[in-house]
């Protein structure tokens, strides 16, 4: 079953293949979630461009990231592809469909990180041309999962399983998300897109998943609040899910001030000043958020630490969310000069590479075992 609430649900057909015991000859199970693993490496890369400080000494060490990002990136598509009739079956598990946000996110984080460290290596033409790939690809599987995994969740996941009102977690915001990963994303694009009607729509279509993914995504978090008020933490194994919501937040607020900051490019002058004032009006505020559910997940983990937190792949939570907090902090930085927001940028990055150093090193571990 899903590591990430196998407590909370009946085991569906596929949960139930899932569990059992693989034998020496068995392949290693093909699961969307594992792809968390590329975007909380990704982000350790593109973090590190966006700080306020330190991002040219940095540079270096994230390109080194980028391209394992990259290289981890290619082989679990490829086993991906050779098992696509397993990877379509998690489809059926109403806990592990939602993790087929992980893989276009995933993608997006790769092409961003190329975008920004990949010219020094491949040369500007090839990093761009890989860019603009793994975009559309990207975007295009999120939106389709944006779709498809609400819509079987309302159709098929809610019928079969039990009807429990304490369901929701993290990992329900993992499509809906994906849309504000290509609105981030697609802010760095922009400049490179032809002058015209071209950028136009490039710029508009990111606004429009800009706003797709917020509402969605505050209606998630707004059910997950409700489960933990009435219903507990739940199982030990699903709380390092609790550091998803702080995706949605940090990526909106990265989205918001990276699109406002080239919107000059494709609209009038009028509209840019009003989308670089809504970076900071709308950012701000969501920052406060997050700290709030930062204070609020770390409580949590460090409670359940003390009286067990087994190691699972869960533990990627605590990487590519902590990592859109601190792309998110230093666009907030850039655009208010604030020195506030440049030391907890730096204080956030420390903070996700110790995370993301332990996460790696524990699932190596887990892998060589």
């Amino acid at each position: 079953m899903s590591p990430y609430a196998e407590p909370l649900l009946r085991p569906t057909p596929a949960t139930r293949r899932a569990v059992i015991p693989a034998t020496p000859s068995s392949k290693p199970a093909i699961t969307p979630n594992w792809f968390a693993a590329v975007m909380g490496t990704g982000i350790v890369a593109t973090a590190a461009v966006s700080l306020p400080v330190g991002g040219t000494w940095l540079r270096p060490a994230a390109t080194v990231v980028w391209l394992l990002a990259a290289a981890l990136l290619a082989v679990l598509l490829t086993a991906a592809a050779r098992r696509w009739r397993t990877v379509l079956d998690h489809r059926a598990d109403p806990v592990m469909a939602h993790f087929y946000g992980a893989p276009p996110m995933a993608l997006l984080t790769v092409g961003a990180g190329t975008l920004q460290l990949g010219p020094a290596v491949i040369g500007p033409a090839a990093a761009l041309a890989i860019a603009w790939t793994l975009w559309f690809a990207g975007t295009a599987a999120g939106l389709f999962a944006a779709v498809a995994v609400p819509y079987l969740r309302f159709t098929r996941h809610a019928a079969a399983g039990p009807k429990t009102q304490d369901a929701a977690f993290g990992g329900w915001l993992m499509p809906v998300v994906a849309p504000m990963v290509s609105a981030a994303t697609g802010a760095l694009l922009v400049p490179h897109a032809p002058a015209g009607q071209t950028r136009l729509t490039l710029l508009l279509s990111c606004y429009a998943m800009f706003g797709l993914s917020l509402i969605a995504a505050l209606i998630t978090i707004t059910m997950i609040w409700q489960r933990l008020a009435l219903h507990a933490v739940g199982p030990a194994r699903m709380v390092p899910t609790l550091w998803i919501v702080l995706g949605p937040i940090g990526q909106a607020i990265t989205a918001a001030n990276l699109l406002g900051g080239v919107a000059g490019t494709a609209l009038p002058h009028a509209y840019q000043q009003g989308f670089e004032a809504l970076g900071i009006v709308l950012g701000v505020p969501l920052w406060g958020f997050a700290c709030l559910w930062a204070s609020l997940a770390a409580a949590v983990t460090v409670r359940t630490a003390r009286q067990g937190l087994p190691f699972s792949p869960t533990w990627w939570s605590f990487t590519f969310p902590v990592g859109t907090c601190v792309t998110g902090t230093a666009a907030l930085a850039a655009h208010t000069g604030s020195v506030m927001f440049e030391v907890v940028a730096v204080v956030l990055y420390a903070a996700l590479v110790a995370a993301w150093l332990t996460v790696g090193a524990r699932t190596l571990k887990t892998l060589v075992n």
